[in-house]
């Protein structure tokens, strides 16, 4: 049985979870504030990826206390290829002011001529970048629209073992409609709500310092119907809840437990993933592997988030079966010491 959270706030006095488990929807309240561990353990972010099935685009606002972060990939699917582009931002320490909500409170960071506005807006959310120096001076703007309706979400609180005043509070908002364009160079590239899509991972904790997380995400449509999941493992404690989720239509669907079948050599062979209860069978086929390498000692981050096309089959709460074909989405692992 996975703990459903109630109303109120995320941490005690001490700095502890209140409660540990899911919601449908940001039932704890986070305050910066309440966090008892050093400044610069706490870690915050909001990513966007917003896909379609030719090309895509994921922003990145972070600020992980030493090191603060603003982050563009550009996907293309066709060719395949990508480019990322970090910006790094020394000791943000909380200066880059980050919502204590997934629901309000805009993002608005600049760092030399790169911009970056994440903004709450009547209907959804707008993101606009401004990055000149994007692809060797090619330059990215992006100005995007998010129909954000009042669906189920996940929204997890995680506790770590023999750190307790260490937690992650997570939301994953899946299936957002997109509306608007990316230009890069002199081509503009156009997004419309019939097949483009977007997700928040929207990320507020302290962690402890050496983590693998495994973590899988798709938006689109099936069946003519909203169709997105959300699934991981990897870190924490996860007894209270998993991160599995489907949503069809706005409506959430909780997953029990599931485990990644990676290929060792990310060579673009099929990836796997298989649930104990048998709802969520998929095979997962690469485009791109968005590969990534940061080691400078102590802080060490190796990442692959592979964006590929799911097929398979979802069991719902009702018992229905949802055949899933070539769903455009992205799943990833990633190893950190930070």
């Amino acid at each position: 049985m996975q703990n459903v959270m109630s109303p109120g706030p995320l941490l005690d006095a001490r700095g502890h979870l209140v409660e540990a488990g899911w919601a449908p929807s940001e039932v704890k309240t986070y305050r910066r504030s309440a966090v008892k561990a050093p400044k610069f353990r706490l870690k915050e972010w909001d990513y966007y990826c917003v896909l379609t099935p030719e090309y895509g685009i994921a922003l990145t606002v972070a600020d992980n206390g030493y090191m603060g972060l603003l982050g563009v990939s550009w996907l293309d699917f066709t060719t395949p290829s990508e480019v990322t582009e970090n910006v790094m931002l020394p000791f943000p320490m909380g200066k880059l002011g980050l919502p204590s909500s997934a629901d309000s409170g805009d993002v608005v960071v600049s760092k030399g001529k790169a911009r970056f506005e994440f903004r709450h807006v009547d209907g959804g959310r707008r993101l606009i970048v401004d990055y000149p120096a994007f692809d060797r001076g090619k330059g990215l703007h992006a100005d995007l629209f998010l129909e954000s309706p009042a669906d189920d979400r996940i929204a997890i609180a995680t506790p770590f073992p023999k750190a307790p005043r260490s937690f992650y509070y997570n939301q994953k908002v899946n299936c957002l409609p997109a509306t608007g364009t990316v230009r890069v160079g002199s081509q503009e590239f156009a997004f419309a709500p019939e097949d483009a899509f977007g997700v928040l991972d929207w990320g507020r904790g302290v962690w402890t310092y050496d983590n693998t997380w495994y973590w899988g995400s798709a938006s689109g449509l099936v069946n003519g119907e909203r169709f997105g999941f959300n699934i991981g493992y990897g870190f924490g404690d996860t007894t209270a809840a998993s991160e599995n989720i489907v949503f069809v239509n706005g409506v959430a669907h909780k997953l029990d437990r599931l485990a990644f079948e990676i290929p060792r050599t990310y060579d673009g062979a099929p990836w796997n993933f298989t649930s104990n209860d048998g709802r969520f069978e998929m095979k997962f086929e690469p485009i791109i592997d968005r590969a990534a390498k940061f080691d400078v000692g102590v802080l060490r981050s190796i990442q692959h988030q592979v964006f590929g096309r799911f097929t398979g089959t979802v069991g719902l709460d009702d018992g229905t079966s949802v055949e899933v074909r070539d769903l455009l989405g992205f799943a990833e692992e990633v190893r950190n010491r930070w």
